[in-house]
């Protein structure tokens, strides 16, 4: 079922509702001893909680508490990844009654025991590779993140992948997601769409998914770009992970100048100036002090 733009739903995920103009920001906290971000700066339990103060200190809206590496490494159990993130999930539910969780996991049992400790939104960033990860969504009232990874399974790194038109291929498969979401009983004001950078993807197809991204705004759905410090960025420029962020927030104002309106990020602050600055060009927000010849 296509949703024209008009017809565009809030985006509504657990306490909070965000307009069709407000940018929200999703802040990352992953607790793993391997991110690729870290190399797991917040894997305990006291590192990680500094964190997530410090990020809605810095404007998060959202936070999204993650216990397995995307990529490959070490297998790691479904009860490893309960014990990395339930603690976490419940103290930021009963100290941040009005901040979004949302929970990085692709394994429905895990999303279960996530949502009944407090979360409010399942981040499914491997395509619904667990089918039953979207009834668990709709048994919670939480939200889902439909994504796209080109048919690839989780934690695996793209091998000679090959579209005939990436972004056609990400519309349809995030979309045909969304719908079947729709039909497990998840609320139409909770489903969001990410075209899942790098994912499946190829640099080049990060890049053209990057410049099309209106092809997937257009759809009505609600779009959440996670590229933070991504390898797309980090080829492009030829940089190491520490020193993407002027990369990652180039892409970040182009997303949401284009209608993106979620933003997955590391950098909190410097990711809610960039969106405010947007957010104020586009004409959605006025200038918090604005004195030049006004007097």
């Amino acid at each position: 079922m296509k949703i024209v733009p008009s017809e565009a739903p809030r985006l509504r995920l657990g306490p909070a509702k965000f307009g069709p103009d407000v940018f929200a920001v999703m802040g990352i906290v992953n607790r793993t001893p391997d991110s690729f971000y870290d190399n797991g700066a917040t894997y305990g339990f006291d590192r990680a909680w500094d964190r997530v103060e410090q990020m809605i200190a810095e404007g998060a809206d959202i936070v999204d508490v993650g216990g397995v590496k995307a990529g490959t490494g070490p297998a790691v159990s479904e009860n490893e990844e309960i014990e990395r993130t339930a603690d976490l999930v419940t103290a930021i539910r009963d100290r941040y009654p009005d901040v979004v969780v949302s929970v990085d996991t692709y394994r429905s049992r895990v999303a279960d025991v996530l949502c009944e400790a407090g979360a409010h939104l399942v981040n499914d960033a491997w395509a619904g590779s667990d089918p039953e990860l979207a009834t668990v969504a709709a048994r919670w009232d939480a939200g889902l993140v439909c994504s796209h990874t080109g048919g690839h399974p989780p934690r695996t790194d793209p091998r000679g992948v090959v579209y005939d038109d990436v972004m056609a291929d990400v519309v349809a498969g995030t979309t045909g997601l969304a719908e079947a979401a729709l039909a497990a009983g998840v609320r139409r004001d909770g489903i969001l769409l990410d075209p899942t950078h790098d994912f499946g993807k190829t640099t080049y197809h990060s890049l053209d998914v990057s410049r099309r991204l209106d092809e997937l705004v257009a759809t009505g759905w609600p779009v959440l770009v996670s590229m933070s410090r991504k390898d797309f960025v980090g080829e492009t420029l030829d940089l190491p992970v520490e020193e993407r962020l002027n990369g990652t927030l180039a892409a970040t104002a182009i997303a949401a100048w284009q209608g993106a309106r979620v933003f997955r990020a590391h950098d909190v602050r410097a990711t809610r100036e960039v969106l405010d600055m947007v957010a104020a060009i586009k004409g959605h927000a006025p200038p918090r002090a604005p004195r030049r010849g006004l007097s």
